[in-house]
């Protein structure tokens, strides 16, 4: 039996999943930067901004666990409408909050809500990511062409929110911002809710939980580098560099406050975006139509050591400097960007596999597990990326990000040119 007659519907539904998540995507940059500049103007201190995020990282990895049983239980549409309708309802909540509550009541407020907008993007992005093993063509490198277009375009988009929620900041101010982007989701929600075409699995009922543990060695390994990777970048990305940025900006006025907004916002979605293309790109700098695609894991490791020297680099160039500096700045940006484009590679190297390797038949569980992998490593950069910033300002959050690295090159070491890998 063939797959031409499904194919156009599968498509179909492919490209309104990916469209879905975009939009949410967009909100979910956006509202990153908002509550980090928002909360920053009102006093927090690194490690109060950081606690912000925690719940949301850990949100993440609970429900990347389950979303994989919840997909394969009741399939890929469910987790993605209750992924947007939470959303929606978390924007709404984060509005309500009041400006003069006690910085710890705000604190346990935030915390919440933004753990509810963690459990409504990962389901959401499991999805999607999902919908990439049952749809793409599996010849001439097919499936890592699709993988990189949507992982890129994806982070892209995430990166235009960085901009966006810093210039709805600056101009709108913090609720009517909020508000406007859940009224823009909560009318995507309704289209895809009346407008979803047909081809996505519907999930099947003998599922169970304890499945969504994976027994192959590789996928395990690649979740461990996994962690350190996103680890390392979020130790810089959440809290240390968006702070450092705005204390050399901003000169404490209104107008010195949105320009620093600005520019900020500037350099985080240009990092993203740039981030997002050379990770769509990735098939064709690695030339992975022509190579076998066993060749790519020992590439995962390659890439791996090389992203380690970027963040050492930037470690003696801080622990050169006797404070902000111009040309320390200037360093920062050249180096952040050059690690930027190098982790895109790694990072799209990583989708590819985590999909090469699992089955058909498993692909939401082990989607899953790898990205709650993924929100473990989120999980575990934000909260150093405050604490560290704190105690020892840039070099030891740079040198954290170093060692963070070269334990994702380590753990990548351990992956198996065979694409099924063995089992544990």
């Amino acid at each position: 039996m063939t797959d031409t007659p499904t194919r156009p519907e599968g498509l179909s539904a492919y490209i309104a999943v990916t469209a879905a998540y975009w939009a949410f995507m967009l909100t979910d940059g956006a509202l990153r930067m908002l509550v980090l500049l928002h909360f920053h103007t009102l006093g927090f201190s690194p490690v109060q901004l950081a606690y912000l995020f925690v719940l949301y990282e850990v949100a993440g990895m609970v429900t990347n666990l389950c979303a994989g049983w919840i997909a394969a239980r009741f399939g890929l549409t469910s987790t993605l409408y209750a992924g947007l309708g939470l959303q929606v309802l978390a924007l709404l909540a984060l509005a309500q909050l009041d400006p003069t509550w006690v910085i710890g009541a705000s604190v346990a407020y935030v915390m919440v809500v933004q753990g509810a907008s963690g459990v409504a993007k990962d389901l959401a992005k499991m999805s999607s990511k999902s919908a990439v093993k049952i749809l793409a063509p599996s010849e001439n490198g097919g499936l890592f062409r699709w993988v990189a277009v949507l992982t890129g375009s994806k982070n892209a988009v995430k990166g235009l929110g960085f901009l966006l929620g810093a210039a709805l900041l600056a101009t709108l101010g913090f609720v009517w911002a909020v508000l406007g982007m859940a009224a823009i989701l909560a009318v995507i929600l309704m289209a895809v809710l009346f407008a979803m075409p047909a081809g996505l699995p519907k999930g099947r009922k003998g599922a169970k939980f304890s499945e969504v543990f994976s027994k192959s060695s590789n996928v395990n390994w690649l979740s461990a580098a996994r962690v350190f990777l996103f680890g390392a970048r979020d130790v810089w990305f959440v809290v240390g560099i968006p702070i450092y940025f705005y204390a050399v900006l901003s000169d404490g006025t209104v107008s010195g406050n949105r320009a620093a907004f600005f520019m900020i916002g500037t350099f985080m979605a240009v990092w993203v975006i740039l981030y997002g293309l050379v990770q769509a790109a990735a098939p064709r700098i690695l030339n992975a139509s022509s190579r076998p695609e066993s060749d790519l894991v020992l590439a995962a490791k390659g890439w791996a050591w090389a992203l380690a020297a970027v963040p050492a680099i930037l470690t003696t160039a801080a622990l050169a400097s006797d404070g902000p500096q111009t040309w320390l700045t200037a360093v920062l940006v050249g180096g952040l960007l050059v690690f930027g484009a190098i982790f895109a590679i790694n990072s799209a190297l990583h989708s590819y596999l985590i999909l090469a390797f699992t089955e058909a038949e498993r692909v939401t569980m082990d989607v899953g597990f790898y990205y709650m992998a993924n929100a473990g490593g989120r999980l575990l950069g934000t909260v150093l990326s405050g604490l560290t910033y704190q105690l020892g300002g840039l070099s030891l959050m740079l040198g954290a990000a170093t060692f963070m690295v070269a334990c994702s090159a380590f753990a990548a070491g351990f992956l198996r040119a065979d694409l099924r890998g063995s089992t544990a």
